[in-house]
């Protein structure tokens, strides 16, 4: 990937191949639909989403699959039997480009991560967020 200073979503998404596009669309579509109060921005050169000021899901495109940051502990366990079928490490989850974007999994996993960062911006502590 030549470009890294990102100024947008999109232009992080014109970088990609071109078959991870779509299902980067698909995933940003998916946060998006699931946090719409959430702010896109670019955060570590990832294409991330914020809400309270907290980037609560960043995804990522690779030359075979995309990747959902961060996986918490709080979260793959929440998401244990959802996420059983998919590559998760070091506080990411791996989804193949060879299988459809899981739409609604994605989108629970956003709502998830806004929970965590309204309950962290009220003041609340929350184990695993």
């Amino acid at each position: 990937m030549a470009k890294t200073d990102f100024k947008s979503i999109d232009e992080y998404l014109v970088t990609q191949p071109a078959g991870a596009q779509a299902a980067l669309r698909t995933v940003r579509a998916a946060i998006r639909a699931a946090v719409p109060d959430a702010e896109e921005a670019i955060s570590y050169q990832l294409p991330t989403f914020k809400l309270h000021g907290r980037a609560i899901i960043h995804f990522a495109g690779w030359k075979e699959h995309y990747s959902i940051y961060p996986a918490t502990d709080g979260l793959a366990e929440a998401f244990r039997k959802e996420l059983a079928g998919y590559e998760i490490s070091k506080g990411t989850i791996r989804f193949p480009l060879s299988e459809p974007v899981p739409v609604k999994l994605i989108g629970r996993l956003a709502k998830f991560r806004a929970k965590v960062a309204t309950e962290l911006a009220k003041g609340k502590s929350r184990k695993g967020s």
